[in-house]
């Protein structure tokens, strides 16, 4: 029995767009540090067992504040920030912001009726969960944008041996439409890797993780006959885009995935200008991967869209960790059984 929380339809105000060398939308690292916030103020609350686990993240809308003032490039549009003492313009980093609206589903590993919430009717009790986490919400920074509304927070349980609860698992997917679940793909990664290193033993891993999103032209020759072989200065060709690996798979897009350490553990206290000397220290750089944005009336569970943690070796990276087990191709032409729709009221929907 899985016990899930859906924080339905925030509305965000100039959370960052960038992510490492990525940018559109925030890193799933985003995502699990509101939800690790949130997960705090419970066990503040309700004691240690009252912590919150994976997400998943939907997006629903999103406006990257950008603007294209020549070609194919996009800039982004920067507030300007008031001149120096001296008359001349202050320097800045380069930030990217964006409006989104986003769907939360996260995993609960405690059942909420377990908690101290008084002697009321078990729905009384439940309504009186949501009500207090929709009053930290409110409060909460989600990617350093402010939450300007919120729809609505419901907690629900799914239980995977029961078809009732995998329809309505179905049913609150299709609730969620029009929107977009991020999926990990690092398993297309992987096997695009792997195959690059049969054709070239010293690729590297980076290349290919850049032949996800680079845009290439590669020649076709044209006017040869059967058995004749181009030749190079002279064959006529047209040049067109090379396709990306994984075509046909999804909406693949790069993804900052987390961190990977680039130094030795350093004792707390050693490092100087460390954010928190009484912890551990090490220096570490953004690590990549592929994610897809698929839609959610594909997805038939939710270990297939939660988001977690895991760290081992140095790496600090999110992860989904049944997608590799669970993942199958998404074509137009699959069959996809919709359940009924069997929406009784408004209320249900947000």
């Amino acid at each position: 029995m899985k016990h899930l929380l859906l924080l339905n339809k925030l509305r965000v105000e100039n959370a960052n767009a960038i992510a490492g060398m990525t940018w559109g939308f925030p890193a799933p690292s985003n995502f699990l540090g509101f939800t690790h916030a949130l997960s705090r103020k419970c066990q503040a609350k309700w004691g240690a067992q009252a912590s919150l686990g994976g997400v998943g993240i939907i997006c629903h809308h999103h406006q990257v504040h950008s603007q294209q003032p020549s070609g194919f490039e996009h800039v982004f549009a920067l507030s300007r920030n008031p001149l120096t003492k001296d008359g001349k313009t202050a320097p800045f980093n380069e930030e990217g912001r964006m409006h989104m609206t986003v769907s939360l589903l996260v995993e609960c590993e405690f059942d909420p009726l377990e908690l101290a919430l008084g002697d009321d009717l078990p729905e009384q009790r439940i309504r009186q969960f949501e009500n207090q986490l929709l009053d930290w919400l409110a409060t909460q920074r989600l990617a350093g944008g402010i939450i300007t509304s919120i729809g609505r927070v419901r907690y629900w349980q799914f239980d995977e041996t029961n078809s009732d609860s995998q329809r309505a698992f179905r049913r609150q997917m299709l609730r969620l439409i029009p929107g977009f679940v991020l999926l990990d793909r690092t398993d297309l990664l992987a096997a695009h890797h792997q195959a690059q290193r049969q054709l070239n033993p010293a690729a590297e891993l980076l290349d290919s993780w850049l032949d996800f999103i680079a845009l290439c032209y590669q020649p076709e020759p044209t006017g040869l006959k059967d058995g004749d072989e181009p030749i190079p200065g002279e064959t006529k060709a047209d040049w067109k885009i090379k396709p990306r690996p994984g075509a046909g798979k999804g909406y693949l897009v790069p993804l900052a995935a987390g961190y990977q350490a680039i130094s030795e553990l350093y004792a707390a206290g050693t490092v100087s200008r460390a954010r928190d000397n009484s912890v551990p220290f090490r220096f570490v750089e953004s690590a990549y991967s592929i994610g897809e944005w698929c839609s959610p009336h594909r997805l038939q569970s939710p270990q297939e869209l939660l988001w977690q943690y895991r760290h081992s070796n140095g790496a600090y990276l999110c992860e989904i960790p049944s997608q590799a087990a669970t993942i199958t191709d998404r074509s137009e032409d699959d069959h996809i059984e919709i359940p009924d729709n069997d929406f009784n009221t408004f209320d249900e929907l947000y």
